[in-house]
């Protein structure tokens, strides 16, 4: 009955972006509020979804559209949402409103081709949203691949400097992942002659042998860890994050990292029980090596932005763990985390991108400091998104590492106890650094003396006993020489285009509609968490009925 409500959550914005190329002229004067007013529309419908949803049945599929697509092939269009579904549904119609809310007036707007990028915001929400409503397996692949299209026009033309290796980064490696896990969907296709995922979730690998599931999840698998991106396959996101727009790190970060992620909870461990159970203790090890890995990586980092993307590889290991011990509580803890990375690390690309728009660089050297002094708000906020992010108990990212940590103490029968053990002592070791690099980066960001125009300001104290946070950029003279006019020049300059001018404004009105939902929820999440594990917990139940 409820059934038109998928149709809109895809209509809305594929419509608004055909429009677009059909009258552009006639659309250019509200071009700022059009792709607001129709993500507001696609907002609101996911908000009814959440309303109209039976939370007594969390586990059935509802909202279900069941139309015949490719009649010759036994291909239909199949949609449906779930526990598992609706909370990145909502997460994803909501992250798209906020970027356009970003972009609608002052620092945040939408600068050169405003009507090219509203289109591919627009098409990139078609193929979000559409991933996570599918239930046919090559309908799940198509959307999932449109999502490739607009994501590397968006780093490749509204990017920084490195825009165009970046985006042909990004697109060999999804590419090309995409490709071996298409080869995984044919392979479960021809065994089962079905490609409905309902049914193939309930049939739990009925029709095929150990050795057809073990190649099977491992070729989707490898599709959806690129996307995640799982270490060693992850070399595609920091350049892809450091060069894309801030909206384009907001949503590759929010929502394209969770498509990977949502393939293993709602494909490969249900469908290929056997095969996950194989290969578990080798995600579980790739898992542990990028929580690690990420956060080595994020104390070497001198750019901001770079940080939080490999951030994500961190975090991302968490999810992929909880998935490797195939217990409620890990899954349910890595589909907790998946919801509360998109808010969190939402959060940081959005005030990553704010601090970059003005001080004009997210060098963390260059920034020199003293952010709270200058940009009061802005450094709190800054505070409270890292604070989150390392994982701070009564916030967001604290239950997902927790659990997926606990997953991993006691993980699914027949999956080697002491090796999981060991890599919940190898994550818990990466949480430690995880607050680390998120506590260094504060240090050097948003405590210390500020940065001012003609250099840094010195605290007054001999700085042999107290070293400022900010480094000493004077340029190093030799004995009996005067210092190099040139180099003299280029620290100045350097300095002034990193102090941001006298005027600038805190935190702007669009950017405080733009970021208050995500601390909110962030903090909703953190306190009450049943409100999502009672929406998971019970659909984890039936996709692990085969191994429990």
């Amino acid at each position: 009955m409820m059934a038109w409500i998928p149709v809109v959550l895809l209509a809305v914005p594929l419509l608004g972006a055909l429009l677009l190329l059909l009258a552009p002229d006639a659309l250019r004067p509200v071009l700022r509020t059009y792709g607001l007013i129709l993500s507001a529309v696609t907002l609101v419908a996911s908000l009814v979804l959440v309303a109209a949803f039976d939370y007594a049945r969390p586990a059935a599929m509802q909202f279900e559209l069941d139309l015949p697509w490719i009649p010759d092939l036994g291909l239909r269009f199949h949609l449906g949402v779930d526990g598992i579904s609706l909370p990145l549904v909502t997460l994803t119609a909501l992250l798209t409103f906020l970027c356009f809310v970003y972009l609608s007036r002052g620092r945040g707007s939408v600068g050169a081709r405003p009507r090219a990028l509203v289109f591919t915001l627009l098409v990139l929400e078609v193929g979000m949203i559409g991933t996570f409503l599918a239930l046919d397996l090559l309908l799940f692949f198509v959307f999932f691949e449109i999502v490739l299209i607009p994501m590397y026009f968006l780093i490749g033309i509204w990017g920084g400097e490195g825009r165009r290796a970046a985006s042909v980064k990004f697109i060999l490696y999804t590419l090309l992942g995409s490709v071996v896990m298409l080869l995984g969907l044919l392979l479960v296709w021809a065994q089962t002659g079905t490609l409905d995922i309902v049914e193939l979730s309930e049939s739990h690998g009925a029709g095929m042998s150990r050795s057809v599931q073990i190649l099977a999840f491992v070729a989707i698998g490898v599709g959806l860890a690129v996307k995640t991106p799982m270490w060693p396959l992850h070399t595609w996101l920091p350049d892809a994050h450091t060069e894309a727009p801030t909206v384009g790190s907001v949503l590759l970060a929010g929502v394209l990292l969770k498509m990977g992620t949502y393939g293993f909870a709602r494909i490969a461990i249900p469908v290929l029980p056997e095969g996950a159970a194989a290969v578990a203790p080798w995600l579980g090890a790739f898992a542990v090596v990028g929580i690690v890995y990420g956060a080595l990586a994020c104390l070497a980092q001198r750019d901001l932005k770079r940080m939080i993307a490999y951030s994500s590889v961190g975090h991302m290991g968490f999810v992929l763990l909880g998935f490797a011990t195939l217990t409620p509580v890990g899954i349910n803890g890595a589909l907790f985390a998946n919801v509360a990375h998109g808010l969190i690390t939402g959060l940081l690309f959005f005030l990553a991108g704010a601090i970059k728009e003005r001080h004009h660089t997210a060098d963390m050297p260059t920034l020199g400091g003293g952010l709270l002094a200058r940009l009061p708000r802005l450094g709190s906020l800054l505070t409270f998104a890292a604070i989150a992010s390392l994982g701070l108990p009564g916030l967001a990212g604290f239950w997902g590492e927790m659990l997926a940590l606990l997953g991993a103490f006691q993980p699914g029968a027949g999956l080697p106890l002491g090796l999981f053990r060991t890599y919940m002592v190898i994550g818990g070791l990466g949480a430690v650094l995880t607050a680390a690099y998120f506590l260094v980066m504060l240090s050097r960001v948003t405590h210390g003396r500020p940065r001012t125009a003609a250099g840094t300001e010195r605290p007054a104290v001999d700085d042999r006993l107290m070293p400022s946070s900010v480094p000493d950029e004077r340029p190093v003279t030799l004995i009996g020489r005067e210092p190099d006019a040139a180099a003299t020049t280029a620290v100045t300059a350097t300095a002034e285009r990193a102090a941001p001018a006298p005027d600038t404004p805190d935190v702007e009105p669009n950017e405080w509609l733009a970021w208050t939902p995500l601390v909110v929820l962030t903090l909703l999440f953190g306190l009450w968490p049943g409100l999502l594990l009672s929406l998971t917990t019970p659909p984890v139940q039936a996709l692990l009925g085969a191994l429990s």
